[in-house]
Order: structure tokens, then C-alpha cells, then sequence
């Protein structure tokens, strides 16, 4: 682990203060919310909310993780009362996505060797952008299509189809998901999961979707299952984080404070809205969340000496980037609870009107 050592000196915790602590649990709050609500983790906005506050994207990234397997864990539970988890299918690709994690964590490493903090800081706020553009682009269009149709039931993808064509064995059947399907179309999907958990710390809009649009589950099913597989990925990417140091454990305890009351609150919210609004929620957070990292990557290019710009155009573009991601936090609790009120509101009136 010497060559570690020499990565942990370039790598500073930061100084944490009353404001620090505060948005912190927010943050947590408002990720553990969205994680019940689409089962994705929320770490698309863990991660750059922490990197907002200055914390560098390795110990982000590997503390997110950590919090992460607690948090799914009850996630998973909540949601597997109300019958919406596939365990089988989850535990399944989250092995795959456990081989995944191994790679991602290599790969975070060998960046972080070769362009330090600032290189490190500009790979997973370029990944973010890219990634979360081209998933949230794709899921809006889709939610706005399932809206349009009015149909309570999701309809499978040709491609979905063609998957669960495949007869390749070792063949699975997964009952609570109605799907039988090859090994080898589950384990791809585990292992781009677990890559991009470990390197972005984000692996849920990637296994939610594949989940869905890939295997051809329910929106619901595949935001429940994901809280699995999210389990699987943060115990073995934490063990493997915490022993290069990378994990700050007091971001852990803070934003997995708040998180634990968020994501029941939002596993709640599930069960009183469509399909098509949990995937128009997933991507509107991603959209603004790729807006906040576009605003603050210019800080890194300057830092690497790509680009050079004024110490005031920095912090006006920082301003921008933490702003914005204030907002998606209100934003995206907002819609959570907005949404959960009008299913809930509903759901009473139908009783009412059957009574």
C-alpha cells in the first residue's frame, strides 16, 4: 500500500463547520428521499452536493459508497413489504456489479495517480455530465411517451423482447419479475452498475434504466431491485475504499443521518404515483444536477493549467454550480412530497367514491 500513501498526500479532508454540517444532512435528507422515491441511490446528488463544499472526488465518491449499503438496506426492506422487490434477480446482478465496482475503484486510482486532485475532480464531473445528460435525455422522452399513452401498465421494449429471447445458458427465472433470462444478459448490466458506482459513485441511473428499458421490468420493480444490488456494491466498494483511506467517515455519519428518514419517506411515495413519474422525477434531477458539474469543471481546467481564467470568473461559476444544486435539492424534494400528496389525495377519493 505504498503507493497509496503517496495518493493520501495529495488528498485533504475537508474542515467542517456549523453551514458545512447543515447542508450536509440536507443533502442527505433530500438523497435518501429521491433514493426511496426512484431507487437509484441518489448519489447523482450526494456526490456532486460533497464535491460542492470542496470535498475531492475520490473521498466523495468513496464516501458516498459507504453510506450507501446502510441506506439501501432500508430502502430495500420498506420497499419489499409493499412487494415491489425482485431479492433474487438483485442479488444476482449485484455480484456481476460487485466485479464491476473492483475495476472502478483501479480505475479512479490510476487518474488519480497521473493527474492528481484537479484531474481526478474534472474525470467524475465530465462523466457526470456526459452520463446524466444522455440517461435523463432518454428517460424524459420515454416519461413524456408513457404520459401521453395513459397507460398504467408499462409496455416492454423491442429490445427488452429481444433479451428475453436469448436461450443461452445458464438460463434464471426470476418469478416476482415475470422474467426468465440468461446469465449473460444480467451479468453486462451488473458489471457497467458496479464500474460506474465505483468510479462516479453512481451506479443506480445506469441499473435502473438497463433494469427496465434491457430486461424488461416495471419501473417500480427495477427502482425496489436496484436498492439491492446498491446494498451488494457499497459493502464490498467500502471495504475495499476504506483500505486506501479514501473514506471520510464523518461525510458518512452526517449525510446517512438524514438519508435514513429520506429514503423511507420516499419509499412511501411509490406506492401513490405512476411509472411515468418516477421517471420524469429521475430525470429532471439528472438534467440539473449535469448543469451544476458543467459550471464548476471549469475550475479544474484552470487548476490543470488548460485554461486560464480570472480568480473571479471561478467563484462566479462556482456560485453558479453550488446554486444550482441547491435548487435540485428543493427541486427534487419538492416534487417527491408534491407528488406523494396528489397520490395519496387520490388513492381517498377513490375509496371514498367505491364507498
Amino acid at each position: 500500500m505504498g503507493h497509496g500513501g503517496d495518493i493520501l498526500q495529495m488528498l485533504k479532508f475537508i474542515d467542517l463547520t456549523i453551514p458545512g454540517i447543515t447542508f450536509l444532512f440536507i443533502l442527505g435528507f433530500i438523497g435518501g428521499l429521491v433514493s426511496g422515491f426512484i431507487g437509484s441511490g441518489g448519489a447523482f446528488v450526494l456526490t456532486p452536493g460533497m464535491m460542492s463544499l470542496g470535498v475531492p472526488g475520490t473521498v466523495a465518491v468513496a464516501s458516498n459508497m459507504c453510506h450507501k449499503f446502510p441506506k439501501a438496506l432500508v430502502g430495500a426492506i420498506k420497499r419489499y413489504r409493499y412487494g415491489q422487490v425482485d431479492v433474487k434477480l438483485g442479488l444476482i446482478i449485484g455480484i456481476s456489479a460487485e466485479v464491476g465496482v473492483q475495476v472502478g475503484i483501479q480505475i479512479q486510482k490510476l487518474v488519480l495517480d497521473a493527474w492528481g486532485q484537479a484531474g481526478s475532480d474534472l474525470y467524475v464531473s465530465l462523466a457526470f455530465v456526459l452520463i446524466l445528460v444522455v440517461v435523463g435525455s432518454f428517460i424524459q422522452l420515454d416519461a413524456s411517451k408513457l404520459r401521453k399513452t395513459n397507460s398504467a401498465e408499462e409496455k416492454s421494449t423491442r429490445l427488452a423482447r429481444w433479451v428475453q429471447s436469448i436461450n443461452l445458458w445458464p438460463m434464471i427465472t426470476f418469478k416476482k419479475s415475470n422474467l426468465r433470462l440468461s446469465f449473460w444478459c444480467t451479468a453486462p448490466l451488473g458489471f457497467a452498475t458496479g464500474l460506474m458506482a465505483a468510479t462516479i459513485a453512481v451506479g443506480g441511473f445506469v441499473g435502473v434504466p438497463g433494469m427496465i428499458y434491457i430486461l424488461g421490468m416495471t419501473s417500480l420493480m427495477a427502482s425496489a431491485s436496484e436498492l439491492v444490488i446498491a446494498f451488494v456494491m457499497g459493502l464490498g466498494g467500502t471495504l475495499i475504499w476504506a483500505w486506501y483511506g479514501m473514506v471520510d467517515i464523518r461525510l458518512v455519519l452526517i449525510i446517512l443521518a438524514g438519508s435514513l428518514f429520506g429514503v423511507q419517506l420516499g419509499a412511501i411515495g411509490t406506492t401513490f404515483v405512476k411509472g411515468y413519474m418516477i421517471k420524469y422525477v429521475m430525470a429532471i434531477i439528472m438534467l440539473t444536477v449535469a448543469v451544476s458539474r458543467a459550471f464548476a469543471m471549469p475550475q479544474y481546467l484552470n487548476q490543470l493549467g488548460l485554461i486560464s481564467l480570472s480568480p473571479k470568473t471561478i467563484s462566479i461559476l462556482n456560485g453558479i454550480s453550488f446554486g444550482s444544486m441547491c435548487l435540485i435539492l428543493i427541486i427534487g424534494a419538492t416534487i417527491v412530497i408534491f407528488a406523494t400528496l396528489l397520490g395519496m389525495k387520490a388513492e381517498r377519493a377513490a375509496i371514498l367514491a367505491e364507498g
